[in-house]
């Protein structure tokens, strides 16, 4: 056995996907799920079952009690935290409750988290990989709220890595663009009545269309498992690692002088003239 590892938001997609690999890999992994019904298709990929919800403090201590009594002497040397959800809207209209979720899920559980097994990673100089989005580079329209958490997933992976720098702790932010998940199913699900007499009625169907379009063009969820599993076989990882079809392009986007990607914008949604 290679080492434990902790997988938050293991049930599906990503974070299924991460566990299946590392189990093949040889890690012992103990996957979060927040559903009992989701625990026998998590175990039928070779991980540990582990009822956990991010926001939940008490809900992560029961989690990391339990990881440990399972763990006995031997070291947790990895915490991958995959666990996220998403909303989209224009932020002027976007209830703000929906805002307040994604950041308590997306930024508040991964540091609940990382505080949690933090003590465990430092006997074992351990890796801190933290899922975050091309999201997290470029902000677009309606995508506000799960933008917003990514940017600030960078954030705190930054100031983790800076912080951590004495402990020998590996901190890695994994970058995927689009990936193929049932996520693209929620966007399908996503209530547009809403904003119904707003000015972007008439604009948003368009966009959730060519949204699902471009899921349809994803990549597996398997490439971002791959990225963890090479990041923890490293010493010395990459702090960021990007996972996207066209990563050259992607990059680019990080670099480019904000008026080019509002013209762009323009054209592309409002057919507004450069």
């Amino acid at each position: 056995m290679r080492g434990s590892i902790v997988v938050t938001g293991a049930s599906t997609g990503i974070g299924a996907a991460i566990a299946g690999r590392l189990s093949e890999a040889g890690y012992r992994v103990f996957g979060t799920v927040r559903r009992p019904g989701d625990a026998a298709g998590l175990e039928r990929l070779g991980a540990v079952a582990v009822r956990m919800d991010v926001t939940d403090g008490e809900s992560i201590r029961a989690a990391r009690n339990e990881i440990e009594r399972q763990l006995g002497t031997e070291p947790l040397v990895g915490v991958v935290n995959n666990a996220g959800i998403t909303a989209a809207g224009p932020l002027e209209h976007l209830p703000l409750d929906e805002l307040r979720r994604v950041l308590e899920v997306n930024v508040v559980g991964l540091v609940a988290v990382t505080q949690a097994f933090l003590p465990a990673l430092r006997r074992s100089r351990g890796h801190l990989i933290n899922i975050g989005s091309v999201s997290g580079r470029v902000a677009m329209p309606f995508s506000g709220p799960y933008a917003a958490s990514k940017f600030a997933v960078e954030a705190i992976s930054d100031s983790l890595r800076r912080e951590l720098l004495p402990s020998g702790i590996r901190v890695v932010l994994i970058q995927p663009g689009s990936v193929a998940t049932p996520i693209w199913d929620k966007v399908a699900g996503i209530d547009l009545h809403q904003y119904r007499d707003t000015p972007y009625a008439p604009l948003l169907p368009i966009v959730r269309e060519r949204t699902i379009k471009s899921g349809q063009h994803s990549l597996p969820a398997d490439r971002v498992a791959v990225a963890v599993l090479t990041a923890l076989a490293m010493s010395r990882p990459p702090t960021r690692m990007l996972v996207a079809r066209r990563p050259l392009a992607t990059r680019l986007m990080r670099i480019l002088p904000d008026r080019w990607i509002d013209r762009r914008v323009a054209k592309a949604l409002w057919n507004l003239a450069p």
